[in-house]
């Protein structure tokens, strides 16, 4: 019998799922794809299948529970990602968390004025930059989607120039068409100093996903195959709405979306065994009354848990969404949705935790929000370092020095301690409130303006040299004229 949530507190976690429920997830999931199949838009991936012994009813793959398996076991059990200038920076492993940024909004919220307007490729230059500033975040995607480049061109191939060259940051990078994808890891593979290079240290993690419900077009299939190919990293996350596109009820969409998951691990696998894959999906709640999909609410946020509780038993890295708003300014809604998925994803153990500065249900990119979910992040990891109990911490000759009545603040242990102890926030004020009206009142919306500003007077990233400046301009011509051409 299936058994109810229950949370724990070995060290400080949380356990959305009891092991029974995973069991009954995991082989419902596998039964879907023995049974109902995966629309599979690719010849050449259903060829594949084919010999591996899936059955094949033109495009409709139903695969064996014994080719998923094995394909399971070919998968690494952690991922370690390395920065643009080949320093080692997210072993994505075990529960170890690491934050990003949000990505592909049509809109963007100005930070300095307020307007929310379409997205600018200044604006993920700016996104970039601002991200490469904040201590908390560890990984850049484009922060938004360029509505000015030239429709007949590929936005990708200027996304990724206009983050690389003003980030050190790894980047995690969606893309749509087959030509840009393939010039992406082109620059990639320049700015890494060749292919073998960018194998050895990869700073790129692909993102092709399937279409949800159990659809995998040609184009995503040949993004899996070609990142598979070259062996870098992909996550391969389909995203279900509850009651549009998966069923409304947590558990049925657990099951289909780890079903699409299990499906892009074994296309990975049997076109290259031992690609790094991420076992991950998205499950956002779709509202009723208002017709929209919310990036928000505790659905997302116990499905995103209950998912990486799955992957963790498999062994395999997990993704997640949080630092989030359906709101569409940075207020008190933003506020509380934002803490509330950042701290529950992390209880969580999720590996790659991305979407701080979305607003507006994932239609707006705001940099307000990025900095204050930056803050937040810094908060929540200082809650996850638990408390520290040594012969040091418990401070029994200390208290006995002091005794009664007496202070701790000249003390050399506390000197020695307090900021470890301590977290101090960046832009939440702390202080009295004569000193507060005596910087002028500034709030935390003020003192954020003033972060985002001072970022980009004052933050330089460290410049890629001349030469692959020069390349990457190359490569981005020819493949503007490629895809113009058709």
């Amino acid at each position: 019998m299936i058994q109810s949530p229950f949370y724990e507190n070995r060290s400080i976690g949380v356990r959305i799922l009891s092991d029974d429920q995973i069991w009954e997830i995991k082989r419902s999931a596998l039964e879907v794809l023995a049974k109902t199949g995966c629309k599979i838009q690719h010849e050449g991936a259903i060829k594949l299948l084919k010999q591996s012994g899936a059955i094949i009813r033109g495009d409709l793959v139903r695969v064996p529970e014994h080719i998923v398996e094995q394909c399971l076991l070919s998968a690494p059990k952690g991922i370690t990602i390395y920065s643009r200038d080949g320093r080692r920076a997210m072993e994505v492993e075990g529960r170890k968390s690491y934050y990003g940024t949000s990505t592909a909004a049509p809109n963007t919220r100005d930070a300095l004025t307020g307007e929310v307007r379409e997205t600018r490729l200044v604006d993920i230059i700016q996104g970039a930059k601002i991200a490469d500033a904040l201590p908390n975040i560890n990984f850049v995607m484009p922060f938004g989607s360029a509505q000015d480049v030239e429709p007949k061109i590929a936005e990708e191939i200027h996304e990724f120039e206009a983050i690389v060259t003003n980030t050190t940051k790894p980047i995690m990078f969606p893309s749509y068409s087959i030509k840009a994808f393939e010039k992406v890891y082109e620059m990639a593979s320049e700015i890494a100093g060749g292919l073998d290079t960018l194998r050895e240290k990869p700073f790129l993690i692909a993102f092709p996903e399937p279409i949800t419900p159990l659809v995998f077009p040609h184009d995503t299939v040949h993004r899996v195959f070609f990142a598979a190919d070259l062996g870098m990293p992909q996550y391969n996350g389909p995203i279900a709405q509850l009651g549009m596109t998966g069923p409304v009820t947590l558990a049925g969409s657990l099951v289909l979306v780890l079903s699409e998951s299990l499906m892009s691990i074994t296309l990975a696998q049997l076109k290259n065994p031992g690609t790094p894959c991420f076992l991950c999906a998205g499950i956002i709640p779709f509202d009723m009354q208002n017709g929209i999909c919310c990036n928000t609410g505790p659905e997302l946020n116990l499905c995103r848990v209950a998912l990486t509780q799955i992957a963790q038993s498999y062994g395999l890295p997990t993704f997640g969404i949080a630092g989030t708003s359906d709101s569409f300014v940075p207020d008190i809604q933003a506020g509380v949705e934002s803490t509330f998925s950042l701290l529950n994803q992390r209880l969580g153990g999720i590996n790659i935790i991305h979407g701080l500065g979305y607003l507006g249900s994932g239609m707006v990119c705001s940099s307000e929000m990025l900095v204050l979910g930056n803050e937040i992040v810094g908060m929540v990891e200082r809650f996850m370092q638990g408390i520290e109990v040594n012969v040091d911490t418990l401070a029994r000759e200390l208290i006995h020095k002091v005794g009664p009545g007496g202070n701790y603040l000249q003390e050399e242990h506390t000197f020695k301690n307090f900021r470890k102890e301590l977290w101090l926030p960046s832009i939440f004020p702390r202080q009295s409130y004569d000193a507060w009206q005596g910087q002028n009142s500034k709030d935390t919306v003020k003192k954020i303006k003033a972060t985002i500003r001072e970022i980009l007077e004052t933050h330089k990233v460290p410049p890629l040299p001349d030469k692959t400046v020069m390349a990457l301009e190359r490569i981005k011509q020819a493949g503007d004229r490629e895809l113009a051409q058709g």
